[in-house]
């Protein structure tokens, strides 16, 4: 990432900097060695592709009328996650502080701004928050992946803290973007009919 600007780039080396601090800081922290440990499952379990995957087959396994609506919407934010984020990613072409070698990762890119993890995360967060809102017994699990997740690519080295906060707030963001685009019922049947159609719930 090369920028002329000298207020982008003290800001730029400050945030390599606190992200460094970060990562040493808490480096002999439990809570943190755990989610170096689990690094490998956050890492999948946040993963675009992995959730596009998953999300399909929820939506044509689990068919139920009563559920199109959620999981249209759901789908659509995910699509509108994946096309922000590389279309940022593909402007601003920052790099990422390590080249990740050890991790199981699905299809990983050189660029760090922002961190479609955490934009992710913090979308489904959102989603099933505000827009979708869980039984609180669900709530904080979902809660605490998110927020774990976000750290991860932290203690992980494979963002900056400007690269996590950038994505959780354009995660919410997009979260209210798919609540003023919320699809209805009607248009959520036809989707799914579209995705599966021998495999839609036609009763009333």
């Amino acid at each position: 990432m090369k920028t002329s600007s000298p207020t982008l780039k003290y800001l730029l080396e400050k945030d390599v900097q606190v992200s460094k601090h970060f990562v040493v800081a808490v480096s002999n922290l439990s809570f943190f060695k755990s989610l170096r440990i689990h690094s490998r499952f956050l890492e999948i379990s946040c993963d675009g592709i992995a959730w596009f995957v998953s999300w399909i087959a929820f939506i044509w396994l689990l068919s139920s009328k009563g559920l199109y609506q959620m999981q249209v919407n759901m789908l659509l934010g995910l699509i509108l996650d994946v096309v922000v984020v590389a279309v940022l990613k593909a402007l601003v072409r920052r790099r990422r502080p390590v080249a990740s070698k050890d991790m199981l990762t699905i299809g990983p890119d050189k660029f760090s701004f922002p961190s479609g993890h955490a934009s992710r995360a913090f979308y489904v967060l959102f989603f099933f928050t505000k827009l979708y809102p869980l039984h609180i017994i669900f709530l904080l699990p979902v809660t605490a992946w998110a927020v774990s997740v976000a750290i991860s690519r932290l203690v992980l080295q494979r963002h900056y803290v400007l690269d996590i906060c950038a994505g959780a707030v354009i995660g919410i963001l997009e979260g209210l973007i798919i609540g003023l685009l919320w699809v209805s019922e009607e248009t959520a049947f036809s989707i799914v009919g579209f995705l599966s159609e021998e495999n839609v719930d036609t009763a009333e």
